[in-house]
Formats: structure tokens, sequence, C-alpha cells
């Protein structure tokens, strides 16, 4: 019976240290992700409601540094380069903090994202870029702080703050432009060597249509001849030497061979010594 309560008593401890009671956050994490363009946008922030309190000029004092949220940086993440106020903003994150004033806000981009609330030390060296938005007042209470993706181009987006009455957004461009042309260059300009390469290596390791491999390595060994890879030729030698053509796999094993060696490779040049062993070339 001693050992049955002590072993209910060991059970009884385990709960009570193993279990945790769940709240709700007062100030719940919010994770918005837009494409704008062709470029990824997330923003991830906590979000405070109103409570009956005054919040501009009261809770959130005017011309005092606010963290743009509660808890954790608010952040932005861009997947690309884009322009904010004519400052370019490398592609990353950053956290969004907030002068507010009763007409207008000043918006910053902070590179560093890791502060809880505002940085103990300001430095202005992190300012990515730094925006004045007006504020214009809602007809309604916005209950609850609100990041929104507003006012959606291809080539631009608003990043939207809503709180209590006020509404401020800042625009941001993305190069959309540039990448579109970019993707249309190389569908017009055909297969680069490096489309070629992996087609030709795929054929290889799966035994599929050596002809095709052969032509597909050929090319892409051609296109860089004015910079030669040996790991191209390498492939090259053995799809050839796999298709019966030994000459023409033992020509490219010695252009791999001489290209891994001023590399300094050891790789390479055993692998390609092997393989000119193994066809009577050494």
């Amino acid at each position: 019976m001693k050992k049955l309560v002590l072993f209910a008593f060991a059970l009884t401890l385990m709960f009570s240290v193993n279990a945790q009671i769940e709240t709700p956050q007062p100030s719940p994490f919010s994770k918005v992700e837009q494409k704008v363009g062709l470029t990824d946008v997330t923003l991830e922030y906590s979000r405070p409601s109103m409570k009956g309190r005054k919040i501009f000029g009261d809770l959130v004092p005017y011309g005092k540094m606010w963290r743009a949220g509660a808890n954790k940086n608010t952040m932005v993440t861009f997947s690309d380069d884009v322009t904010i106020d004519g400052n370019e903003l490398k592609a990353g994150s950053y956290a969004i903090f907030i002068t507010p004033n009763e007409k207008s806000w000043d918006v910053y981009f902070y590179s560093d994202t890791n502060n809880w609330g505002t940085p103990q030390e300001w430095d202005d060296s992190k300012v990515a870029a730094k925006v004045a938005a007006q504020v214009y007042e809602l007809p309604m209470d916005i209950e609850t702080y609100t990041i929104s993706f507003d006012d959606l181009t291809n080539d631009s987006a608003m990043i939207g703050l809503m709180w209590e009455r006020a509404y401020v957004g800042v625009t941001f461009e993305v190069p959309t432009a540039e990448k579109v042309s970019a993707s249309i260059a190389k569908v017009m300009n055909g297969p680069s060597a490096n489309d070629y390469y992996s087609a030709a290596v795929y054929n290889l390791s799966e035994g599929k249509d050596l002809d095709k491999a052969m032509t597909w390595i050929d090319k892409a060994v051609e296109m860089t001849k004015e910079q030669p890879r040996f790991w191209f030729l390498r492939q090259q030698s053995l799809i050839h030497a796999a298709n019966g053509d030994k000459k023409g796999a033992i020509a490219a094993a010695k252009k791999s061979l001489e290209g891994a060696k001023e590399a300094g490779n050891d790789d390479y040049v055993k692998m390609n010594k092997d393989s000119l062993k193994e066809w009577g070339a050494m």
C-alpha cells in the first residue's frame, strides 16, 4: 500500500512539473506574406489592442520612438533589393521603428532586428531608410494594431500602419521590370551551359538517351571554352565513354586532368588518371 501511495505521489509530481497552462497572449503574433511583382515580402509583428485606452499622444507618446508593435521587433523581410523614398535596401530583414507625431510619423527601417523593444543604444549607421509619412484620420477606431500591404502594383506596394484612428502608409518599390527583363533574356537566349550540363549528367546517371547526353555536354563544354571547367570536361569524358566514343572520352579526360591540376583539385586528378588508365591512355 505504501508503494502504491508513493507511486501515485510521483505521478502527481511529474504531472505538476510537466503541465503548462496556456493562455491567450495580450498582443498576439501575426505574420503576413505578400508577393509584390516578383518579390516576396513578409511582415512579422505583435498586435496590441486599445482596450479602452487612448493610444497616440498617451500610451504611445508623441515625439518618442516606438517599436511599431509589441514584444520583439516588428520586422519586414524583402527577398530582393527594394527602394524606399530613394533609399536602396538590400534584400534581407529590417526592424521597423516609428516616432509618431500628430500630423506625421517618422518611420525607420533598421538593419538590427535583434531587439526587444527599441535598441538600448541607437546607431544611425544601421538606419537603412527613414521616411516622414503623413497621418490620415480614419472615420472609426481600429481596435487592434494592424499592418497591411496596400495599393499593390507590379512595381510597388504600401506598408499600411493602422491603430486607433490613425493610418500611415510607406511605399516601397520592387525591381520587377529588371527581373522580368532578365527572365526574358535568359529564355530567349536559350539554355545556359549549366542547363545543358545538368541535363546531360542526369541522362548519364539515369541511363537515358546517351546520344542526347553527348550533344548536351558537348554544347556545355563549347559554351565555356573561354574558361574551361574541369568538372564539365570530366562528365564529358564519362558520357563519351558510356556512348562508345573512347577517343573523345580520352581527349576530354586529358583536358579535365590538366584543368584539375591547375586548380589543385586532387580528387579530380585521381579520377581522371584512373579513367585514362582504364581506357589505355596512361
